[in-house]
């Protein structure tokens, strides 16, 4: 069984982000000892995703509220499409036995979804109001309010159904741009009422409101958490891509930007309790082509303010932190296999159609052991119906699909595509002369062909997502692949406003039915499935030295540890994933002012969190600063930075070169 990435390390830690794939706009609850979760799916049927969870880390996919949402023929892929609309921005909540799942829909009223058991079934209405990015608060008193807004926020008061708005009682809550700007989650703490949004101009962050009484005055702290991006560098981008989405390929691709300018930052989410009172907050990252990923943090309150990150360092989320503290320690549970050989005769739960399906032009019994997709008329796989999708998944993925293709009709075409914007496919196309090997790139509107006499034929998708870059690949044996067609940048854009996916297509270019495709197995491999790119190098002897430049590490002066030819330090590992570094003079200790030095102190104060950034470089946090070890330019070496910046040359990344 092939591994797949797990945010639990299985020594008491977990590694940010939860899910290495996209999971936009989550929302977490707690009812008793269990949490339960739910995230924005766009165009993608089934809808609104609901996740079990014991411990905060370890979540089970227990289904979902929709099977599809048909609202018209654009759901359908008939005449239009709702690529980057559909479900968006669900809020999740509980009360009285009943679980409420309130979810936004382009154009549409709110979607309302309800259900007494979690794993449905989930009953689906509608309400009279659409609001942006909703949240819904049910007080102490019985009253339930809602609350909306993007550039300021609104608060309206709900009849009991939760499907009126009380007439009257629509008011602001907060002034416009006062930082409180969208995707709003609603608390009430110790009698106080807090909201916790995100902020989007400039450097992306979460601001928080709190007020005594729901009609204020409501006091806003601009930032809970701000600049946590754990050093990734912005990627690569569509030059005037906005919303609407206009330009036309080729598009000009814009490069990644490595300054800090805070676009990556965490910045949407909320808070949660455990059942014994420590809090946990969680929040988005947009993760460049991946899309945008839930990560989760330790909330440190201070002045009354549910700071995201530790003493020391508020706001700044570490990427390897303790997992919760809950009664039962759960078992690290994984998302399920994402590889399929379609032997079930139910979908792998992971996958998820690309708009409303048509029943009956697919199968899993047409041919046991094979998806079966029948070919519908399409002018390119863009409009393509039945094309079954999966998330990628970082930091790097491979995905391969055996096509048997022996089914298709002339003008019929079925294969392996990434679906984004600009999109790509490769795969197999039949001719009134045979079969062609095609690959087809939207980018720059061109087709490869290659003749074959393989009615069969493997496909490879090798996806980078530090580097942004994916090759085609194609195979007539299984085990022989060859590129086809040039390597690909992946980007994120606000047209499907989803990361890249690997979808599974088949239809007809001539405008007519055709035939038939059969996919005999779907297999994803993940080289780094772990929250470390490599182990902790326990009991090794070796020198750490700067990243971006290895002739300068760890020295001493008088006990002082600065910058120099970099000194012989062996790797004691210690519970929670930490380390302590020893020279022969004695551990590298930390001072409560940041100091480092050699000996002379015990405990915590020798302890490092031992931590990588998302591209595998060592950054190592102290446990008494709850900052990163980091060389000034001086020479100076502090346990004082709040954590790697994307331009790479702050000081903190370090590797381990072992002796």
């Amino acid at each position: 069984m092939a591994t797949t990435w797990t945010a639990d390390n299985g020594n008491g830690t977990f590694t940010n982000p939860l899910f290495y794939e996209e999971f936009s706009d989550p929302d977490i609850i707690r009812v008793g000892s269990d949490f339960y979760m739910t995230g924005t799916t766009m165009h993608t049927m089934p809808g609104l995703p609901v996740l079990h969870s014991t411990d905060l880390v370890n979540w089970t996919l227990l289904g979902y509220a929709l099977d599809q949402l048909d609202l018209g023929p654009e759901f359908r892929l008939e005449g239009g499409e709702i690529y980057g609309q559909g479900i968006w921005a669900p809020c999740i909540r509980y009360r009285d036995g009943q679980f409420y799942i309130f979810s936004n829909v382009n154009k549409q009223k709110t979607q309302i979804f309800t259900a007494s058991d979690p794993r449905g079934p989930w009953q689906h209405s509608e309400a009279s109001y659409n609001y942006h990015d909703l949240t819904v608060f049910f007080d102490d008193d019985g009253r339930a309010y809602v609350v909306w807004g993007y550039r300021n926020l609104k608060i309206a008061e709900l009849d009991p159904t939760l499907h009126h708005v009380l007439p009257g009682t629509e008011r602001d809550l907060t002034p416009p741009d006062s930082l409180m700007g969208e995707g709003a989650h609603f608390y009430k703490v110790n009698g106080t009422y807090l909201i916790t949004s995100a902020w989007f101009v400039g450097r992306m962050r979460m601001p928080c409101a709190r007020a005594e009484h729901l009609d204020g005055p409501w006091e806003v702290n601009p930032a809970i958490s701000i600049d946590e991006d754990f050093g990734l560098v912005d990627g690569h981008k569509i030059k005037g891509a906005g919303i609407p989405f206009t330009p036309e390929p080729p598009f000009e691709i814009v490069p990644p930007n490595p300054g800090n300018n805070g676009r990556l930052n965490l910045h949407q989410g909320g808070i949660v309790d455990t059942p014994d009172g420590q809090w946990w907050g969680w929040s988005m990252m947009d993760y460049n082509a991946l899309g945008r990923l839930t990560c989760l943090s330790p909330i440190t309150w201070q002045d009354g303010w549910p700071y995201f990150g530790l003493p020391g360092n508020l706001g700044r989320t570490p990427r390897t932190w303790v997992k919760p503290a809950v009664p039962e320690t759960a078992i690290a549970v994984p998302w399920p296999q994402r590889s399929d050989d379609f032997d079930a005769t139910e979908l792998n739960p992971l996958w998820q159609w690309n708009h409303v399906p048509v029943a009956d032009k697919w199968s899993l019994t047409k041919r046991p052991g094979y998806l079966r997709l029948h070919t519908m008329p399409a002018k390119d796989f863009w409009s393509a119906r039945n094309s079954l999708t999966q998330r990628a998944i970082g930091p790097r993925s491979i995905a391969t699909a055996q096509l048997d293709a022996s089914g298709l009709a002339v003008g019929d075409v079925a294969g392996l595509a990434l679906l984004g914007m600009p999109w790509r496919w490769a795969g197999l196309a039949r001719t009134t002369t045979g079969f062609e090997i095609r690959h087809f790139d939207y980018q720059t509107g061109e087709t490869l062909t290659q003749a074959t006499e393989a009615s069969t034929i493997w496909l490879r998708a090798d996806s980078d997502f530090l580097s942004e870059e994916a090759q085609l690949l194609v195979s007539i044996d299984g085990a022989h692949f060859a590129p086809i067609g040039p390597r690909h940048i992946m980007i994120f854009q606000l047209k499907t406003f989803q990361g890249i996916r690997y979808a599974l297509f088949a239809y007809n270019a001539q405008g007519q039915a055709g035939g038939h495709a059969d996919f005999d197995s779907f297999t994803l491999d993940e080289p780094h499935p772990r929250g470390l790119m490599q182990p902790i190098p326990a009991g090794a002897s070796g020198t750490l030295v700067l990243a971006q430049d290895p002739s300068v590490g760890l020295a001493v002066d008088v006990g002082t540890v600065v910058a120099g030819p970099p000194m012989t330090l062996s790797v004691e590992a210690v519970a929670l994933g930490r380390v302590i570094l020893r020279h022969a003079d004695g551990p590298l200790s930390v001072t409560a002012g940041g100091v480092v030095s050699l000996g002379g102190l015990t405990g915590s104060a020798t302890e490092f969190q031992w931590m990588e950034t998302p591209t595998g470089e060592i950054i190592l946090m102290s446990l008494v600063t709850h900052r990163y070890l980091h060389i000034h330019a001086d020479g100076m070496v502090r346990a004082d930075s709040p954590g790697p910046r994307p331009d790479g040359l702050d000081g903190v990344r370090f590797r381990f070169i072992v002796s």
